[in-house]
């Protein structure tokens, strides 16, 4: 059974840090490309970091700078470290994993998010 689990979200005030992590089971975690996306109440669900295999980070621009995805294949496990945080990255905050490689090649999996508010 395939498992992505997130956590590390919570309230914190603006200018703020946290660190999601998602650790995930049931899957070869060094066949997938990770990403966080995120869905702000009333809006559609947005990318906000992919990391791929061979470690490459890409960011959404207007994130870039602000957000550090990351990875650690031994720990199954895929981080997203949040700094400056302000009130528009308010939201519930998802994990996801898309196959690259055969057997597993676009094969995709959800976690059930983690809510990261930002508030004073």
């Amino acid at each position: 059974q395939v498992q992505l689990v997130e956590s590390g979200g919570g309230l914190v005030q603006p200018g703020g840090s946290l660190r999601l992590s998602c650790t995930t089971s049931g899957i070869t975690f060094s066949l997938y490309s990770m990403r966080w996306y995120r869905q702000a109440p009333g809006s559609q669900r947005e990318l906000v970091a992919t990391i791929t295999r061979s470690n490459s980070a890409r960011y959404t621009d207007s994130l870039q700078g602000r957000f550090t995805i990351s990875r650690d294949n031994a720990k199954n496990t895929v981080y997203l470290q949040m700094n400056s945080l302000k009130y528009e990255d308010t939201a519930v905050y998802y994990c996801n994993a898309v196959g690259e490689l055969f057997p597993v090649a676009r094969n995709e999996y959800w976690g059930q998010g983690t809510q990261v508010t930002i508030s004073s």
